[in-house]
C-alpha cells in the first residue's frame, strides 16, 4: 500500500519530464509526510478541450467518485488495487477516461517485526523524481451553490500492486511506478487498450523496482503532524 509520501520540492519542479502544459496557481508546498485527505500535485491530461491539454491541478488525496453522498467516502480511497481495479465500482469510470500521475520524491512503508512496525524511506537511488500511476474523478457537492467555485472537488487514488524484489521483504504491497516512457498513454482519456497499458506498467515494475533504494527513519514519520526534512534521515 501507499498510506504516507514526501514531495521534498514543489510538485512543478517534479514533472519537467512529464511535459506538462498548464499548471495551477497554488501548488502545496514541500511535505515529507504527506497522508490521506491531505491537498496533493497531480498530472492529468483534461478531456476539456482537443487535444487534451496536460495539466498539473491540486487534489484532494482519497477518491471520491461522482456518485457519493459525501466527500469523506474518500477517506478510505486512497489506494486501489490495480489487478481488480477494472472490476470494482468505486474505480472502474476513472480507469476508463480519468488517470493521472502523482509525482513524488519518496514514500513512507512500515516493516512488522517481533518488536513492531519499523518506517522505511523508499526512494530513487538517484534523487530522481519518483511518478505513481493514479486514477482522478470530480465531485459535486451539492450543499454548495452552483456559483460557489468549492463546488467542484478533485480527487484522486494512488494504484498500488504486489510488492517485489526488496521491497516485498518490507510490506507485501507497493505503489504502481509510472515509468516515463508508459505515461503518454496512460494519460491519453482517448486510449482504448486501458487494460494493455495497466499491465505493461504493471510489467515495468521490476526494472523500476531496481532503481530504488530505502532505509529506516524515525518512528516520528507515525504522527501525521510532524513535517520536516529530518523525518526521511536515516537512523541507526
Amino acid at each position: 500500500m501507499c498510506g504516507r509520501f514526501v514531495v521534498a520540492n514543489v510538485a512543478s519542479e517534479l514533472v519537467g519530464v512529464l511535459r506538462v502544459d498548464v499548471q495551477a496557481d497554488e501548488l502545496p508546498q514541500p511535505s515529507y509526510n504527506i497522508a490521506p485527505t491531505a491537498q496533493i500535485g497531480i498530472v492529468l491530461d483534461s478531456i476539456k478541450s482537443e487535444p487534451p491539454v496536460r495539466r498539473l491541478e491540486v487534489a484532494r488525496w482519497g477518491l471520491v467518485p461522482g456518485w457519493a453522498k459525501d466527500v469523506k467516502v474518500g477517506a478510505r480511497a486512497f489506494n486501489a488495487r490495480s489487478e481488480d481495479v477494472e472490476d470494482k465500482p468505486m474505480f472502474r469510470d476513472a480507469l476508463i477516461k480519468r488517470r493521472a500521475v502523482i509525482p513524488a520524491s519518496g514514500y513512507y512503508e512500515w516493516k512488522t517485526t517481533e518488536e513492531g512496525k519499523t518506517p522505511h524511506y523508499i526512494h530513487p537511488a538517484d534523487g530522481s523524481p519518483l511518478f505513481f500511476a493514479g486514477l482522478y474523478e470530480w465531485w459535486k457537492n451539492p450543499a454548495l451553490a452552483a456559483d460557489d467555485p468549492a463546488r467542484w472537488v478533485l480527487s484522486c487514488t494512488i494504484l498500488t500492486r504486489d510488492a517485489i524484489g526488496r521491497l516485498g521483504s518490507i510490506h507485501d504491497r507497493m505503489p504502481l511506478f509510472m515509468d516515463p516512457d508508459f505515461a503518454d498513454a496512460w494519460l491519453d482519456p482517448t486510449t482504448e487498450n486501458v487494460g494493455d497499458v495497466l499491465d505493461a506498467a504493471i510489467d515495468a515494475a521490476p526494472d523500476m523496482v531496481e532503481t530504488l533504494d530505502d532505509h529506516v527513519v524515525s518512528s516520528a514519520v507515525g504522527n501525521v503532524r510532524n513535517d520536516s526534512p529530518e523525518l526521511i534521515e536515516p537512523v541507526a
